[in-house]
């Protein structure tokens, strides 16, 4: 796999031949029964899926959504082994998993760019290939009203240290809070959603 890193071919696979593939197992630490998934699910439960208590990521990334239909609060699952609940999240409100998406990894370079008021106004913070775990630090104390993502896939964090709600954002705009999935116009920190079939090191380890 080393080699990856010397081929520039190898940059140049196309992100849509991936294949999207996760184990949902029904009690911690990946046992009772196991279901597979490959691409969207809508609603866990009329596919058969109880309940979620650990998620193995094969080849991903993918977002669960806490209700089916892709609505409520959402997660980030990268290539990798989440064992319980809080292997993926740690905002405790709740603990159910409704719906799976895969991510689109549209390129290996990431740019994101965060605005204080809708429609892409005022005070702006702009990220280009880093994960900034403080915006804060950074000077950055404004709200994010409106986001616009020029490549790469990312996570947007309710508080510092990748802490709180997650949102989710593709290549696009949003502008307004509401089109990402947030309830408040609250960002502190961001991080980039890594295809791991692309980046080696992912920039985001769970606990194991």
């Amino acid at each position: 796999m080393a080699s990856d890193h010397q081929n520039p071919a190898s940059k140049q696979q196309q992100p849509g031949a991936n294949t999207f593939k996760l184990a949902i197992y029904e009690q911690e630490n990946f046992q009772g029964r196991c279901h597979e998934l490959t691409a969207l699910c809508n609603h866990l439960q009329e596919a058969g899926v109880e309940k979620v208590g650990s998620v193995l990521v094969h080849c991903g990334p993918w977002v669960g959504y806490e209700q089916p239909n892709c609505k409520g609060e959402q997660f980030v699952f990268e290539k990798g082994e989440y064992p319980r609940w809080d292997s993926w999240t740690n905002s405790r409100r709740s603990d159910c998993l409704g719906a799976f998406r895969p991510i689109k990894v549209d390129s290996q370079e990431h740019k994101i760019v965060l605005y204080e008021s809708p429609s892409f106004a005022g005070k702006k913070i702009e990220i280009i290939d880093d994960d900034v775990p403080s915006f804060h630090a950074h000077g950055y104390q404004e709200k994010v009203s409106s986001v616009r993502v020029q490549c790469g896939s990312w996570v947007g964090y309710q508080y510092p240290g990748y802490r709180g709600y997650q949102y989710v954002f593709e290549k696009g705009e949003y502008k307004e809070c509401a089109e990402f999935g947030a309830q408040l116009p609250q960002i502190q920190s961001v991080r980039r959603i890594r295809d791991l079939q692309w980046h080696q090191r992912g920039a985001f380890h769970t606990s194991t």
